[in-house]
């Protein structure tokens, strides 16, 4: 089940809200932990399986290392439990790529290759496993409190607004409000607008901006125009998906009384690469600082190891959205911008380019990764800078042309201009007023005409 489909928007989302609503609030953690189990086994219900799994598995790896007087049973506890969320997340999102790696050793010295059934990758597990992980790590370091209970810990892992693709949520964020939180017709009237603007932003734009982009990745031989014309589709795609998934995830949370922290922040009006990383994907960029840059060293054992931290842990970062060289290299791509950056003293808030020279410089950087990120494989990323430098002529084939239509570039004008505006605040205002609410409404009329007239496509991160 997915939020932009007919069964979830006029189907469980309501009922679920009737049911929260109706039933006393001891119990509405146990509805929440029903609820999103429903949720993820529409999927497949073998699955469900492994989140209870994982939930389990950090639920009781995080109770011992708190109770632990012994500082070895505390840490076999803590690295225990890592270990088996870890081996999880291996078998079902790297075992391929760990034995094609490695059939392609074998087979340069004449052995007989591995052969693998296929598995299926379970939708969200890695958010589910940087989750688990960061539950168990902050309740050791006595910086999160133990759940208060297992319902309330199994409900937050499983939490369905934001299980499938973010944001990476911290319990010590939620652990307060699974206690006690508000519930009021404005904020609940503000998590509409939230969602029903997420909608529309994936729906309206990034739908619509698909095709384009998909049209120029699968070209052999692109030309400079078509090139950066699908490397800036396909940026535009994928903000207004994700962004949209997450503004459609902070809206339910409102709806049921949760503030889930913002996971982007004008990404594409930022001036350095670094700015970037602080306004996308804020709380993997969070997870990843705290939970590895930090552990490795940070910045604190000179200025060769800060770099190769800063490059590491991007590497790291390109890996957890998958299986794949060209994730790998567009974490190492950002890695050594990040790394370079910080070698010319340039930082937020302290030493930067000209904003004329900054801000084009910076999306260069990240169209340019973009492509890596797309593309099903090096080669082909290759193919796309080929025609980005003109390798392959300069303007759009007639065939091009042809199969674009008008509504696909005004989807790409219209999410250019918005992608650098503060999308929270310019669209969801501070107060409660008719015109906004119109606009709400007829956000959502038009999303639901988008909704029927076209097939299932289902957000971009949930390959992740």
């Amino acid at each position: 089940m997915i939020f932009a489909s007919h069964i979830f928007i006029f189907g469980f989302l309501p009922l679920f809200l009737a049911a929260y609503y109706l039933v006393p609030a001891r119990f509405r953690s146990l509805l929440i932990l029903l609820a999103s189990y429903a949720f993820y086994g529409w999927w497949r219900v073998d699955y469900l399986a492994l989140v209870i799994a994982i939930s389990l598995i950090s639920y009781v790896s995080a109770t011992i290392a708190a109770t632990a007087v012994d500082q070895k049973r505390k840490a076999l506890a803590v690295r225990s439990g890592i270990t088996l969320i870890l081996c999880a997340l291996g078998y079902f999102k790297y075992a391929h790529f760990i034995v094609g790696m490695t059939n392609g050793l074998t087979e340069s010295f004449g052995a007989a290759a591995f052969t693998m059934n296929t598995i299926i990758l379970p939708i969200g597990i890695s958010f589910l496993s940087f989750q688990s992980i960061s539950y168990i790590i902050d309740v050791a370091r006595k910086d999160a409190p133990p759940a208060r209970s297992l319902v309330d810990f199994l409900a937050f892992v499983a939490l369905f607004p934001q299980l499938i693709a973010g944001p990476v949520l911290r319990y010590k964020d939620l652990a307060a409000q699974f206690l006690e939180r508000t519930h009021s017709v404005e904020k609940f009237t503000f998590g509409v607008q939230r969602f029903v603007t997420g909608l529309a932003m994936k729906l309206l734009v990034a739908d619509t901006v698909a095709p384009l982009s998909d049209r120029v990745f699968a070209l052999a031989e692109p030309s400079l125009a078509e090139a950066w014309l699908g490397a800036t589709a396909y940026a535009v795609q994928l903000f207004f998906d994700f962004a949209g998934y997450s503004a459609m995830a902070i809206g339910l949370g409102l709806m049921i009384g949760f503030k889930f922290v913002e996971n982007f922040d004008q990404p594409y009006a930022s001036q350095s690469v670094t700015e970037f990383w602080r306004r996308w994907h804020i709380s993997l960029s969070n997870w990843l600082r705290d939970y590895l840059y930090v552990p490795l060293g940070g910045n604190r054992n000179g200025t060769l190891k800060t770099y190769r931290n800063l490059i590491l842990t991007m590497v790291l970062g390109g890996l957890w959205h998958g299986a794949n060289w060209t994730f790998i290299l567009w974490g190492g791509w950002h890695g050594t911008a990040l790394a370079l950056e910080r070698l010319a003293g340039m930082k937020p808030g302290g030493r930067q380019l000209p904003f004329r020279l900054g801000w084009p410089v910076t999306m260069m950087i990240v169209l340019i990764g973009w492509v890596m990120f797309r593309a099903p494989n090096v080669g082909q990323a290759f193919d796309i800078y080929g025609g980005m430098i003109g390798l392959n002529g300069w303007a759009l084939s007639s065939q091009f042309q042809y199969a674009t239509q008008s509504v696909e570039l005004l989807a790409l004008c219209v999410g250019g201009c918005l992608s650098t505006l503060d999308l929270k605040n310019r669209v969801l205002f501070d107060r409660l007023t008719p015109p906004r609410s119109a606009t709400t409404v007829a956000l959502f009329l038009v999303s639901s005409l988008a909704l029927s007239a076209r097939t299932h496509t289902p957000f971009l991160y949930f390959q992740f």
